[in-house]
C-alpha cells in the first residue's frame, strides 16, 4: 500500500520544506516510530556509505584512464598498510611508505608548476565518480596557463597531508589533492578539493589550505568547483600564501536565487 494514502501514516506539517534540502526532515510517523519507506531509506543510505568507506578503488583503472587522457601518473601507497589500519591510524595515512618513496626517487625530480594527488580518503565511491571528470576540465585548464606538470599521483590509503612530501619532492609551487570526503547520508560520493601555495611536509598545516568540498551530483559542479579552484590559484600567485587568509570570492548563486533562498520560509 503507498505510504502516502495509508491513513496510518501520521504527515509531517514541515513537509514542504523538503524541497530545499536532502536531508532527513519531516518523515512522518507511523505511531512512534517511522513509516517503513523512511526505516528502508535510512538503511540503504548506511549501506551506501559503509561501502563508499569499505570498497576499495580501480587505481590500475584510473591509471589506465589517465594514459588514454595523455597524462602520466604514478600510483604510490602509504604507511597504512590496509583498510583497518588506514581508519585507526589517520596519522599514517599522512606519510609515504617505503616503496613509494624509492618509487619517487626513481622518478627523475624536477621543478613542477604544480602537482595533483588523487587519494581514495573515506570515499572510495567519490573518486570513482568524479576525479576523472573533474581532471578532464582541470588538466586542460592548467596546461593552458603553461603549467609544468608532475605525474599524477594516485596515492591508496591516503590523508590531505599525504600531498606535501610530494610536492616537496617535484619542487611544486601548487599542491592540488582530490580525496573522498567522509560520506553523509544523503551524500555517500562527495569529493572534496584541498589547494596549498609552497606545500612542505615540515612546515604546512591545516591552516595554509584552502578546501573546496560538496562535489557530488546533488551538490557542487565540476564547473563550479573548477571556477573556485582557478580562482584560489590565481590569487594564490599574486599572494604567495594560501590557507585561511585567502578567501574564496566567487559566487555561482544569482540576486534572484539569493532572495529566493533566503526568503522561503515566507511563502
Amino acid at each position: 500500500m503507498n505510504e502516502h494514502n495509508d491513513q496510518t501514516v501520521i504527515t509531517n506539517s514541515w513537509a514542504s520544506l523538503k524541497q530545499f534540502t536532502p536531508a532527513r526532515i519531516a518523515l512522518g510517523r507511523a505511531g512512534i516510530s517511522l513509516p517503513t519507506r523512511a526505516s528502508l531509506d535510512f538503511q540503504l543510505a548506511h549501506a551506501l556509505a559503509r561501502d563508499a568507506v569499505n570498497i576499495p578503488i580501480d587505481f590500475s583503472g584510473l591509471e589506465k584512464s589517465l594514459s588514454f587522457m595523455g597524462f602520466q601518473s604514478l600510483t604510490l601507497k602509504t604507511r597504512a598498510e590496509n583498510q583497518q589500519m588506514y581508519l585507526q591510524r589517520p596519522d599514517l595515512g599522512r606519510v609515504l611508505s617505503d616503496s613509494a618513496l624509492d618509487c619517487l626517487q626513481q622518478t627523475t625530480p624536477h621543478s613542477a608548476d604544480a602537482v595533483i594527488v588523487i587519494a581514495d580518503g573515506l570515499s572510495s565511491k567519490a573518486i570513482e565518480h568524479h576525479a576523472l571528470p573533474f581532471l578532464s576540465l582541470l588538466l586542460p585548464k592548467l596546461q593552458e596557463k603553461s603549467y609544468h606538470l608532475a605525474p599524477v599521483c594516485l596515492v591508496k590509503h591516503g590523508r590531505v597531508a599525504i600531498g606535501d612530501a610530494i610536492a616537496r619532492h617535484y619542487l611544486a609551487r601548487l599542491c592540488i589533492i582530490l580525496i573522498g570526503e567522509r560520506p553523509g547520508l544523503s551524500s555517500p560520493d562527495s569529493m572534496g578539493i584541498y589547494f596549498t601555495y609552497q606545500a612542505r611536509s615540515e612546515i604546512s598545516t591545516d591552516a595554509d589550505r584552502n578546501c573546496i568540498s560538496n562535489i557530488h551530483s546533488n551538490g557542487l559542479s565540476y564547473e563550479q568547483a573548477l571556477k573556485k579552484l582557478v580562482f584560489l590559484v590565481s590569487e594564490a600567485e599574486k599572494l604567495q600564501f594560501s590557507g585561511v587568509n585567502l578567501k574564496d570570492e566567487t559566487t555561482d548563486t544569482s540576486a534572484d536565487d539569493q532572495r529566493r533562498l533566503a526568503n522561503f520560509l515566507l511563502d
